[in-house]
């Protein structure tokens, strides 16, 4: 065979069928030799998807381990340890176990999808070999092999046809076009696109009608299926907003503190102080500016966002895209499926003497027919009327039935549209239709015919009829006369029909026309009869419509300043239409609207911009879903990619959170993704918006509330160094004020209900830092309020005639007294916090009351006075605590007044 045969396996549609065949050595009616088979299966392999490299667990075990601020907690853990305190060690070294396996587990998404593409093609083909039918398993396909296609199979390599028999194919999954697709076997440009080659079939897709045989071309990795897997294993796997800023952050918070413990370290050897003590007090230094429980706050406030999206019916498949969404500046979301019902719908009719609405959506039959003025139509009174919904209805060979409990169709969703419309008219499909006028004869669809026609009989068998419908310009070519309302014909005016087809079109409505025409009873129904004696009765037009809520959250995602793209392989004419009624266009649609084509036309430099631009792109490859996420996250964006075919597959990896549908989307697309919208309404995204800019909030009040503890306990240490006096809190302290806070109090912070107005709030800048400057000012300011507190009652009370261990317990209780009132101030981040309402986070009021108590028990039970260096203290001890962190709560509300807004 000739090599060059497979070189470029796209190109075989530019090829006429037997110039395929004769390239690759085969025969169009006998197959390959059984002998040719196996050699060629030797040569090229199997057709499967290869898997791609697996990473060893081992490495990707470590690799979990290698970020600065779970360094820092190895070293946390470590130095407890050393200090000879275990339970605190293994706590810390707990939650680094924790993040360790969650990180592994994610891990596994990516070659989940790749599992999930390579299942697609496992199927059995029927093969002609050596003259003989036969079933193989669909792995031992190759080139040249002669395969046989019915209704109902999917199609298990790429091929180009040789023969067919009314053969429609739904492609949607690979090329996102929401009609079947019809086939024939003419040879076509080479530049065709893959959603207009109709000489090919792609491995994956489904037939759903008809009969062929054709030549396999490709298999395994050299099908479009294949180049779709490759751009899978190719897109990276990118770092969320939340884990991107953690990032900068540790290593920043990782400097800081090995730089103040090297500083107490030097200062003190430098004093004269013993080397050794030194390096203890550095240690506490560290260990006082280490945040143990920001790690378990991040997985903690991600799950409980996770918790509340599921009742939402968002399902999150990984924990920092709870965030990310609310992050997310551009959703680019797929139409067929997501912003639409996938459910063929007529929307107008129109007869020579009127023009009809049809409402309702959907294969449900709840609707009617309207006229002019709004007013429900008698189709039984109205003679091109109830003729043009008899053709549309009974010239069909779709089927109503129901899948799940929902309205569902067997055959094509045009022809479903059209039963479905019937229905809503008052005609019954078995009574009106399948009984009052039993088919006889049929002129099946094709291509080249571009209509259909059946022959029915009617009244005991005392007259018959045929019944058309198809393309508007094939019908009218075959009447010569139209149909009133009165029922009586009259010449055709084909100029009036064109011009309501064009209207209709223009719209983005697929438009089909039908007619009738009486026969003698005596007459066979005969193609060659039809021309000129046909009756036009109509037009009936209809689209995919939009999901009713589906508009509304488009306007909600505006309004948080999130722009929405559609990306769609539909035609331009319908993505328009449908992104016209979600108001995704605004007026300018020379520039809203791009094509696949014209994306590939457009310079380099000119891309960013374009795509910039435009609301709407049609006619869209798989390839170029994934060059425009690339091209909007290389302008700063937040990227969501939402969909559920095939095709969307490498996008939604690529992009910083994919979603997936979850009814009505593909395994390979639920893999590829971070989310998944359990009732695949693209309004769900609206709602998950929403909880992940609340999640974000909540990180943000956790981090603005721990930082000033972590970063008092070490400056009070290095203050005390300096000042080469004794340390005010010791080192065990410092790790019971740490770790009983942030789960009694900090943690409470993740259940803070959604702040008023979240919605309204532009997404936040993916450039800007975690902590905006007025945070960080808030946070020192915090701190230096509590470094100054502490130092002034640890010498009141020293000089008061207090012991070193009542000073410094009234030290560690004025460090947590600060933090519990600077918690309620911390429940919103801008305005003050009676807003909130003192009793909306029921959580609080339950982990202040654990912290008092915590607190009661170390001041007071002679057991933990032991343990932590404690003792007892009075009244008056008391007084100055809470007077003192009273006095820093209203400083605080002073700066928050002074500096919103800050987020």
């Amino acid at each position: 065979m000739n090599s060059t045969a497979l070189t470029r396996p796209q190109d075989h549609h530019g090829l006429a069928a037997h110039e395929v065949v004769l390239l690759l050595e085969s025969d169009s009616v006998r197959g390959l030799r059984e002998a040719q088979a196996r050699e060629r299966l030797d040569r090229f392999g199997p057709n499967v998807l290869s898997a791609a490299d697996r990473t060893r667990p081992i490495v990707r075990l470590l690799r979990q381990l290698n970020h600065p601020l779970v360094l820092v907690l190895l070293a946390a853990g470590g130095v407890t340890l050393a200090l000879g305190e275990p339970v605190d060690s293994a706590v810390i070294f707990g939650v680094v176990l924790v993040n360790t396996v969650i990180g592994y587990l994610q891990e596994a998404k990516a070659e989940a999808a790749l599992d999930a593409l390579r299942s697609m093609v496992r199927t059995e083909a029927r093969v002609a070999r050596d003259g003989h039918r036969r079933d193989v398993p669909s792995e031992e396909l190759v080139p040249g092999d002669l395969v046989l296609i019915e209704a109902g199979d999917k199609v298990p390599a790429d091929v180009r046809l040789v023969r067919l028999s009314e053969l429609r194919v739904d492609e949607s999954a690979l090329t996102g076009e929401s009609q079947p697709a019809a086939k024939d076997e003419v040879a076509l440009p080479v530049s065709t696109p893959v959603a207009d080659r109709r000489n090919m079939l792609y491995s994956g897709t489904l037939v759903t009608s008809g009969s062929g045989a054709g030549v396999v071309v490709a298999t395994g990795a050299e099908t479009e299926l294949g180049e779709i897997h490759r751009l899978v294993g190719a897109a990276e796997s990118l770092a969320t907003p939340l884990t991107r800023k953690l990032a900068r952050f540790s290593k920043v918070l990782t400097g800081v503190i090995l730089g103040l413990a090297a500083v107490t370290f030097a200062v003190g050897v430098v004093r004269g102080e013993s080397a050794v003590q030194m390096f203890t007090a550095a240690v506490a230094l560290a260990v006082g500016a280490i945040p143990e429980g920001l790690p378990a706050a991040v997985t903690i406030t991600l799950a409980i966002g996770v918790a509340r999206m599921a009742r939402r019916r968002a399902v999150i498949r990984r924990l920092p895209a709870v965030e990310t969404l609310g992050s997310t500046t551009v959703i680019c979301t797929d139409k067929t499926g997501t912003l639409t019902e996938n459910q063929m719908t007529v929307r107008a009719v129109w007869t020579p003497d009127e023009c009809y609405e049809v409402t309702g959506s959907g294969y449900a039959a709840d609707g009617e027919l309207r006229d002019g003025s709004g007013l429900p139509v008698d189709v039984r009174a109205n003679g091109a009327l109830r003729w043009c919904l008899l053709a549309g209805a009974a010239c069909n060979d779709a089927a109503l039935t129901t899948r799940d409990g929902q309205p569902a169709i067997a055959g094509d969703p045009t022809e479903g549209a059209m039963l479905v419309l019937a229905r809503k008219t008052g005609l019954d499909l078995d009574t009106d239709v399948a009984g009052a006028l039993p088919r006889i004869g049929t002129v099946p669809f094709s291509a080249e015919r571009r209509y259909m026609a059946t022959l029915h009989v009617g009244h005991a068998q005392r007259w018959r009829v045929v019944l058309a419908k198809g393309a508007v310009e094939r019908i009218l070519r075959l009447c010569a006369t139209e149909m009133g309302a009165d029922g009586t014909v009259r010449p055709l005016d084909r100029d009036a029909a064109l011009r309501a087809a064009e209207r209709l079109a223009a719209d983005g409505l697929r438009v089909l026309a039908t007619a009738a025409c009486p026969m003698f009873e005596d007459v066979e129904l005969d193609e060659r009869s039809l021309d000129g004696a046909l009756v036009f009765t109509g037009l009936q037009a209809m689209l995919d419509p939009p999901r009713a809520a589906a508009a509304d959250a488009v306007r909600a995602c505006h309004t948080a300043g999130v722009a929405v793209k559609m990306i769609t392989g539909d035609h331009a004419a319908t993505a328009t239409a449908i992104g016209t009624q979600l108001g995704l266009l605004g007026g300018r649609r020379d520039e809203e609207v791009l094509t696949g084509a014209e994306l590939a036309a457009l310079p380099d430099h000119e891309y960013p911009g374009a795509v910039e631009r435009a609301s709407v792109f049609a006619r869209v490859s798989p390839e170029q879903k994934l060059r425009l996420v690339e091209a909007l996250q290389s302008g700063g964006h937040v990227v969501a990619m939402t969909g559920d075919g095939v095709n969307d597959a490498p996008a939604l990896r690529q992009a910083d959170i994919g979603v997936a549908m979850g009814r009505g989307g593909t395994e390979v697309a639920k893999e590829a993704s971070d989310m998944v919208l359990t009732d695949d309404d693209f309004g769900t995204i609206e709602a998950a918006v929403e909880e992940g800019r609340g999640v974000f909030d909540n990180l943000t009040k956790f981090i603005v509330w721990t930082l000033p503890t972590n970063m008092g306990e070490g400056l009070v240490i290095l203050v005390a160094i300096l000042l080469g006096a004794a340390l005010p809190i010791l080192p065990t302290q410092i790790l019971w004020i740490n770790m009983t806070t942030a789960v009694a109090l900090g943690l409470m912070l993740a259940f803070e209900p959604k702040e008023p107005g979240i919605m309204a709030r532009l997404p936040r800048d993916p450039a800007r830092p975690l902590l905006t400057g007025a945070l960080v000012s808030r946070i020192l300011l915090v701190s230096a309020l509590l470094v100054g507190g502490t130092w002034w009652l640890f010498q009141w009370e020293l000089a008061g005639g207090a012991t070193l261990a009542e000073a410094r317990t009234a030290a560690v209780n004025l460090f947590v007294a600060v933090e519990l009132f600077y918690l309620f101030s911390c429940r919103t981040l801008i305005g003050s916090a009676w807003r909130v309402g003192p009793f909306s986070n029921p959580w609080i009021v339950g982990g202040v009351a654990a912290q008092v108590l915590g607190q009661a028990a170390l001041t007071y039970l002679p057991v933990m006075n032991g343990l932590f260096h404690t003792a007892p203290l009075g009244a008056d001890a008391w007084f100055r605590i809470l007077g003192l962190a009273a006095a820093a709560w209203a400083i605080v509300a002073v700066d928050k007044s002074l500096r919103r807004p800050i987020l």
